[in-house]
């Protein structure tokens, strides 16, 4: 397709990238009002930023036969935060600009500075580079910004994030007055409202940026999950869409290291990035995903910016975003230029509303699905498995003699078999989940009961949390007043007011009767009340009703077990300790009956001592403070 409003050297190489049209920032950048004008651009992840940079500055670069003129000193540069976006920006200018002749060089924390160095002095018309090595060229004297013509701050907002505000002064400073200035931010905060006021001129601001912040070509999922099932979700989620190109993201290098050994160990084709790795260990790992010798990368979210992979179609949040800015940069690494891509964001079950409330402030629409079972995957898996085989293929007559030898000694059907166990040979098993929502919880819960217990009948006791009750010397009492062993005694539930206990059903009466024979001889000034519940634990219910005025438990039952260990008794039977009593009961006043502080001794006409600080409280008007 022809670009004619841009120049023949660019139109081409857009074309042969196969670009159909220009994207909605690409398009604005180039218009006639904003041409030779300082730009504030906001746009979102994925829209085709680099290119569209690229094509504003080209009135800078080219000359009228689309040549780039040689020199000394750069005539463009581009900043960008992290070293893979300069990277990325760097070989996108590079098919861009390959027609008009232009050298780029990169300058980037990590890589050889010296071989930069020699690439700036051989002359290179446009350096991409990240706020560091830049000024570390500058002041060794390796950069000449002297002839600078155009300077592109890409993801200025995370650059201001990262601390690097004295480096992008610094480059700034060195510019000449005439350079024109492109700011590219995703959001506007005050900084970088300074930061435009200070280095432009009367600039023209650009948004792309719609009411939805995630753009329509990532399907948002969230996925609810056990903490202690993730790893496997993780599996399952891999194996459910079996992308060309995934990327986990983590919060952390250590966990990071942890998922990659977990799935290098399944089977899966991983590589990871971090912190941790040198630039050479980051390249070796992007060229893998490119030559497609990996599929999954798992990393951290130093790479949620500049990782541009046409292959990656799914993006799993592993551990959740730190705000809605990250969800949009991590998720930004797919559905990149036109393509679908899924994000899905695993959400532990105690961060269900966070998730929510993020998903909201980020105006995002993300649909709640399940985490695959191992039943949908081999659903999945036959589908794939069914086009893949039946897809016409090209067979060399070599291929055709040996299944002519195939099929004379197995049958068709056979062979059939080993073709398709031999495609599930290469996949990674996937792994059962358990069924560990609240809900599921619950019911397995109320379904789970040991043997000889699946009969019983509840008792009720009139003493709860609130009377101190606990198992250590509730199990011995119900033991003593029952004649029955632990063994016997099923699930305890503790209320607030009330402890309920099992008993099966078979000696329900005897353990009934014994308690109302025993009842009389406990020695307390108040025994515990025990008898049969039809209702069975309401506990909450119970909690939740007000009034009452039965009296608290007070009473100090037995301890002694079968064993003749004597029991920690309960807190309320202690000896308190001296103190406050004591001191009442020598003539010292209440606390109830204490007069306010500040009103006992006060003077005629003293104002009224408040509350607060003590010295503040002597500075207006009262008393100094001795010296």
């Amino acid at each position: 397709m022809n670009f004619p409003e841009l120049p023949p050297v660019l139109g081409a190489a857009l074309a042969e990238r196969g670009y159909d049209q220009l994207t909605e920032v690409q398009t604005a950048v180039i218009e006639p009002q904003a041409a030779g004008r300082d730009l504030i651009v906001s746009a979102q992840t994925g829209s085709g930023k680099t290119v569209a940079f690229g094509l504003a500055i080209a009135g800078q670069l080219l000359a009228p036969d689309g040549t780039v003129p040689f020199g000394v000193a750069p005539l463009a540069l581009v900043i960008a935060p992290t070293r893979e976006l300069a990277l990325q920006v760097s070989r996108e200018l590079a098919w861009l600009y390959a027609k008009s002749g232009a050298r780029i060089a990169t300058c980037v924390g990590g890589m050889d500075a010296s071989k930069e160095r020699r690439n700036l002095r051989g002359g290179a018309q446009i350096v991409v580079g990240t706020p560091g090595r830049l000024r570390d060229h500058l002041e060794r004297g390796a950069l000449d910004l002297s002839a600078l013509r155009a300077v592109v701050l890409d993801e200025a907002d995370e650059m201001l994030d990262m601390g690097f505000r004295e480096d992008l002064e610094e480059l700034l400073d060195a510019m000449p007055e005439g350079r024109r200035t492109l700011l590219f931010s995703a959001t506007m905060p005050k900084p970088i409202v300074a930061l435009a006021k200070r280095y432009q001129r009367e600039a023209m601001r650009i948004s792309t940026v719609g009411e939805t912040r995630g753009h329509g070509d990532i399907d948002y999922q969230a996925v609810a999950v056990a903490p202690s099932e993730i790893e496997n979700a993780v599996v399952n989620l891999l194996r459910f869409h079996e992308a060309e190109t995934a990327i986990l993201f983590c919060a952390t290098r250590d966990a990071v290291r942890r998922l990659h050994a977990t799935l290098q160990e399944r089977g899966f084709a991983v590589v990871a990035l971090s912190g941790e790795h040198s630039q050479s260990e980051r390249n070796q790992a992007m060229q893998a995903l490119r030559d497609r010798r990996a599929r999954v990368c798992v990393a951290t979210d130093v790479a949620a910016r500049g990782i541009d992979l046409p292959s990656l179609s799914l993006v799993i949040h592993v551990e959740v975003p730190r705000d809605a800015e990250a969800l949009q940069h991590r998720s930004g690494r797919t559905g990149r230029a036109g393509k679908k891509g899924t994000a899905v964001i695993l959400v532990p079950f105690p961060r269900r509303r966070r998730i929510e409330t993020m998903l909201r402030g980020a105006r995002i629409e993300a649909q709640w699905v399940d985490a695959p079972s191992p039943k949908d995957i081999r659903q999945q898996d036959r589908d794939r498995l069914l086009a893949a085989l039946l897809a016409p293929v090209e067979i060399e007559d070599e291929d055709r003699a040996l299944a002519t030898t195939l099929m004379a000694e197995k049958s068709a059907e056979d062979i059939a078999a080993m073709l398709v166990q031999a495609h599930r040979s290469r996949m990674p098993q996937p792994e059962e989940l358990m069924e560990n929502t609240p809900e599921a919880r619950k019911a397995a819960q109320s379904e789970r009961h040991r043997p000889g217990f699946e009969d019983t009948v509840w008792f009720r006791m009139d003493i709860g949390r609130r009377h101190n009750a606990d198992p250590r010397w509730i199990l011995p009492l119900i033991c003593r007043r029952g004649h029955v062993t632990r063994n016997e005694i099923g699930a305890i539930r503790i209320g607030g007011e009330e402890t309920f206990f099992q008993i099966p059903a078979t000696i329900a009466a005897k353990v009934e009767d014994a308690i109302q024979r025993t009842f009389a001889s406990e020695d307390q000034e108040r025994p515990v009340f025990i008898e049969r519940s039809d209702e069975g634990p309401r506990i909450q219910a119970r909690e939740n009703r007000k009034g009452g005025d039965r009296k608290p438990f007070t009473g100090k039952p037995r301890h002694d077990n079968a064993s003749g260990r004597t029991e920690r008794p309960p807190r309320s039977d202690r000896p308190e300790r001296p103190g406050k009593r004591d001191r009442m009961a020598e003539g010292g006043t209440p606390r109830g009956d204490r007069k306010p502080s500040g009103a006992k001794d006060a003077k005629p006409g003293a104002k009224p001592f408040k509350a607060g600080n003590w010295k503040a409280g002597h500075r207006k008007g009262g008393p100094k403070k001795p010296a």
